[in-house]
């Protein structure tokens, strides 16, 4: 168990003007379970990244100390394991146990004693298969388990958790968590987790730290004790209070057929397993189809196909008014006639600032410039992105970059808008800024697909939802 602290620590992002956290000051005992709370850009994934070791010279400025058992955390990174939010990210061999092995190697454990600390972890974690199983063979939730078991096969004394379930459907959340709890039993480490569904996490965790914007202390506390007394403006601010209503959006009456998929279909190449299996489907305009299903039943790739982004091997996509099927279609007639939306926005970031990420697609488009920037200042104001207009799109915060992301793919006013988790990792300010976003989107007439684990979303703005199984529709319902 280790002691760790924050001495007037700041940081400011290479190419940013402005600090992700200022100021900041803090300790946590040695063996604290602690729950990090505030809204997206207050900086709790800056401070766990630093934390980590994580902030190099040439990735910032830093004021201040991070200090771990009274030492530089850059010195301690070998007592320290974090477990990120997209378990894909943190996966690096192809085999289970070498996965888990693979930190232990690093560390020069000796190989004697590397592969019965990973049977142990793997344990621990509950992973329900043997080491020899293929790492792209699993769920999500699986994946995730497995990373979680690299964390903790290497022992470390401060455990770094970031939105470890936000990148999963529910069943897959529900499994990581119970996998917590049982390995967080077994341990007297350090632990640190931010989450923004506070509900799921609370006994997990004895005490909580609310930050604000740029890491401002807002409440400190027993989880109870700063829930009753701050509960409201830590809603306010984006905090996931449980109890705390949410909106909806009633729709309108849909319009014309803006987008059909006839017997999609997608094999995977070498295995000869369908991802998806002949789905056929309607968008209308002013519509908004909700595409849920668990990991793994075909959701990302149904938005993929029916957005002309990956070639089917069976069936076709098409919008009226092209007699092609979207994914012949030139990029830049089809970023007119379809947005999409990654899962992960910076996968689709591909220029160095914000202002020109918002004018790529209408440049791609043929737009003329006046018309460029009037449409690029709308968004900026529109989506609260304008201080921001200047900076790398890779450096913003989960909210902003997901806000970039919706931004970019309207830019080019395509007549309809592929959405991949749009809510992934949002706080519940921004959760509901994106649906009333969303909401306005549909009113107007675009015609939206939204494939979402997020049973809230679907709630506040589906008209209708596909249910997929195994690359198949399993159910439709009209809400």
């Amino acid at each position: 168990m280790i002691p760790v602290e924050f001495r007037g620590f700041a940081w400011r992002h290479a190419g940013r003007r402005a600090q992700a956290v200022t100021g900041v000051d803090l300790r946590i005992e040695p063996g604290e379970r602690v729950l990090l709370l505030g809204p997206s850009g207050s900086g709790k994934s800056t401070l766990l990244a630093a934390l980590a070791g994580l902030l190099t010279e040439d990735s910032g400025e830093q004021d201040g100390e991070v200090l771990i058992d009274g030492k530089p955390a850059a010195d301690q990174r070998d007592r320290v394991g974090i477990l990120f939010q997209d378990p894909e990210t943190q996966l690096v061999m192809a085999r289970s146990g070498d996965d888990v092995a693979f930190g232990l190697e690093n560390q020069a454990v000796p190989p004697s004693r590397i592969w019965p600390l990973v049977h142990e972890a793997l344990e621990a974690v509950g992973f329900p298969y043997g080491v020899d199983r293929s790492t792209h063979a699993l769920s999500g939730g699986e994946q995730q388990r497995l990373a979680f078991a690299g964390v903790l096969a290497r022992r470390p004394d401060l455990i770094l958790l970031d939105e470890p379930t936000a990148n999963l459907d529910p069943e897959g959340a529900q499994d990581v968590r119970e996998a917590l709890r049982a390995a967080l039993a077994e341990t007297e480490a350090t632990l640190i987790v931010v989450e923004h569904r506070v509900a799921e996490i609370l006994d997990l965790v004895d005490r909580v730290i609310a930050l604000g914007p740029g890491g401002s202390l807002l409440a400190d506390g027993p989880a109870e004790a700063v829930l009753a007394e701050h509960g409201e403006h830590l809603a306010a601010q984006g905090v996931w209070v449980p109890g705390v209503p949410l909106p909806t959006h009633p729709s309108r009456d849909a319009g014309e057929v803006a987008l059909r998929g006839e017997a999609l279909a997608l094999t995977h190449p070498g295995t000869g397993r369908p991802a998806l299996d002949g789905v056929s489907f309607e968008l209308r305009q002013g519509e908004l189809l909700a595409v849920t299903g668990p990991n793994g039943s075909g959701k990302s790739t149904l938005a993929l196909l029916a957005g002309g982004l990956v070639r089917p091997t069976g069936g076709r996509s098409t919008v009226p008014g092209e007699p092609r099927p979207l994914h012949r279609l030139p990029a830049r007639r089809l970023a007119t006639r379809v947005g999409s939306v990654f899962q992960d926005p910076e996968h689709q970031f591909v220029t160095p600032t914000v202002h020109d990420e918002l004018a790529f697609g209408p440049r791609q488009a043929g737009w003329p410039k006046a018309r460029i920037e009037a449409r690029v200042a709308e968004l900026l104001e529109r989506l609260r992105l304008a201080p921001l207009a200047n900076a790398n799109p890779h450096t913003l915060s989960g909210g902003e970059a997901r806000r970039l992301s919706v931004a970019g793919a309207l830019a080019a006013a395509p007549q309809v808008l592929l959405l991949d988790e749009p809510t992934f990792g949002q706080d519940r300010r921004t959760w509901g800024e994106l649906v009333d976003l969303t909401a306005d989107i549909r009113d107007e007439g675009t015609a939206l697909l939204a494939v979402t684990h997020d049973r809230d979303f679907a709630a506040a703005l589906a008209d209708r939802e596909l249910v997929l199984g195994a690359g198949r529709i399993v159910e439709e319902r009209r809400r």
